[in-house]
Parts: structure tokens; sequence; C-alpha cells
């Protein structure tokens, strides 16, 4: 098929790419390749996706209406999964604009673009923050998420809706799928895990929120785009509900969480990076941050109920493949 892919130069949107085009699919990918973090680092993945057949790149910002249109009309894509976006919840509290300006903007901007040249199924990457101050556990599609913490979880819920009304006025087939605390190789420099892993290189603390009692569903990303790669065939159909469905009643939309369902308290995680790389940590024990929960865990009853059984990458596994690739990357 062609699939056009967003943020393909970004964490996710590289595996996601990577996958597509092994599987003999063209990707059409596109990405703003900001400053938020090194650049370098989406350009060694772009460099990596560059030497596949049947990769063909635009570097486009979200908010450039008009290239993203001639982008979008050149690609004709069957599929499209949209990842690029402001991620982040700490950063979206310092630099609102650049939150409202690509992940809403930027996603008005993608979904009148597709109104010109419908996809059979659009796969728009949501978060598990949009649950905010929900405190039953686990999280399900069908919960209120009407009580986003941080201006990140705001302008996701905010995509969501923009994508139910497109959806609806243009019967454009479209799944928002929530991402629960992703980790693996490659993985963004502003995320918890390739912060563990510098400090416990350099022998620097590691700083530690919520006193260390915090928990997070972590996924592992083979396995995340292992399950993307499964829904591209489950685009929703008004009236054809599955057990416990979020889909819609006047629009071909639904809501799809994508997490293991095995949350994994963060002392958990750091003593697992600890093992992998053989050195203790110290730790900098700090309060929680603005914008931050407790716990997240998804319930995956939904995901399940699509695709079968997502897989899952044991925690020590994808751990010591993420410290093997980042001791190859960075030298240490």
């Amino acid at each position: 098929m062609r699939i056009l892919v967003t943020g393909a130069a970004g964490f996710i949107g590289y595996h996601l790419s990577q996958s597509l085009l092994a599987d003999g699919h063209t990707v059409y990918g596109l990405d703003a390749l900001t400053s938020y973090y090194d650049p370098a680092l989406k350009r060694t993945r772009l460099d990596l996706l560059q030497r596949q057949n049947g990769f063909d790149f635009g570097q486009i910002d979200l908010t450039d209406a008009a290239a993203l249109g001639v982008f979008v009309a050149e690609a004709e894509a069957e599929v499209v999964f949209h990842l690029a976006a402001q991620p982040g919840v700490r950063y979206s509290i310092e630099n609102p604009q650049s939150y409202i300006q690509s992940n809403v903007v930027g996603t008005a901007n993608l979904l009148e673009a597709l109104r010109q040249h419908l996809p059979k199924h659009l796969i728009f990457a949501s978060t598990s923050s949009v649950y905010g101050g929900n405190t039953t556990m686990p999280y399900a599609e069908t919960d209120r998420a009407d009580s986003p913490l941080s201006l990140y979880a705001a302008t996701k819920k905010s995509g969501e809706a923009l994508v139910h009304s497109y959806s609806h006025l243009w019967s454009i087939p479209s799944t928002c799928v929530r991402f629960f605390t992703v980790y693996g190789p490659y993985g963004r420099p502003d995320m918890a895990i390739l912060k563990f892993a510098h400090a416990l290189a350099a022998g620097e603390p590691i700083d530690v929120y919520g006193h260390g009692r915090m928990q997070r569903d972590f996924t592992y990303v083979s396995d995340l785009v292992a399950a993307m790669v499964a829904i591209m065939e489950k685009a929703p159909v008004m009236g054809r509900p599955v057990a416990g469905d979020s889909l819609s009643a006047v629009a071909p939309f639904r809501l799809l969480n994508l997490g293991g369902g095995r949350p994994v308290a963060l002392m958990e995680f750091i003593a697992s990076i600890e093992r992998a790389m053989g050195a203790n940590a110290r730790l900098n024990v700090l309060p929680m941050q603005p914008g931050d929960v407790v716990a997240t865990q998804a319930d995956t009853a939904l995901l399940k109920a699509l695709i079968g059984e997502l897989p899952t990458t044991p925690l020590d596994v994808g751990i010591g493949r993420f410290v093997a690739w980042f001791r190859e990357y960075y030298g240490t």
C-alpha cells in the first residue's frame, strides 16, 4: 500500500516506517526536523530510512498548509499514520505556543488536506495523558477524558476531537491510538530512560520524581509498532462494534489504548537499567512535577478484541536492547 507517516524521523515514526518498508509498502515520510531535541538523532533515523527502497521524504512543517497539501496530494496514501507532534508534558508548560501550533493547528491542516484525498484509514497518535485526573485503573477507552493535567494532554485531546469531526463530516475511517510510555532504541533524549542511561554512564545522580512512587505502563517500541501495523486492517465501520467498543455512534471513529496493561514501578524500571548497564544509580528524589500523574495502566480488552494478544517484550529484554543501542550510538 501507499502509506503516509507524519513524524517519520521521530522515535516511533522511524520504527513504524522501518516495519512498513520491510513489509513491502511504499512509505511517504514527512517531518519538520525541529530542534526540540538534537536534530542529529532525527537525521540518523532519517538516513537509515532513506537507505531503504520505497521511502519518499518531505521536510515539511505541519503549520505550512500549502506545502503539506501538495505532499498529501502526491502521496495519494491509502493509510495515514499521523504521529508528528510537539511531545513532552513538562516542556508544554514552558512553551505552550509550540504545542498549540503543531498539535492543534498542524493536525487541522493535515485533516483539511486529507479531505481532498480521502484515505481508507487514518490512525492518529494520541496519548495516555488525555486520561489526566482519572483515578480508576486501568484506563478504558470508554472512560471520560475531560480533565487533562497538562497542555500537552489538552492539545492531544483537541486532536482527537478534530479527527472525530472530520471523520463524521467526510466519512474518514479514523482510529485514535493512545500510547502508554513507549521506550526502546533511538528514543527521544527528553524521555526518562535516556536521561537515566546518560546519568548512569557519567556517574551522575538520577532525578526521580514523585518520590519514586510512580508507576507507568511501559510499552516496548517494537510491540507498539506490531500493534499499529495490525490495526491498519481494522478500520472502524459505523454500526459494526466489537465487545467493549469505543466506536462513535455518528462517525467511523474509534479510540484505542496501545499499552501492555502491566504497570511497572519506576524504581523497578531504574533497577532494570542498573542491571543492564552494570552500575548503581545515585538517586535525587524529588516531588511530583506539574502535569504528571502517579500511575498509568491501559485496559487492553478492546485491543485484544480487534487484533488478538499484543506482543509483549519482557522489561529486562527491552531494557537490554535499549542499553545495547545506547552504548553503540553514544560510544559509552
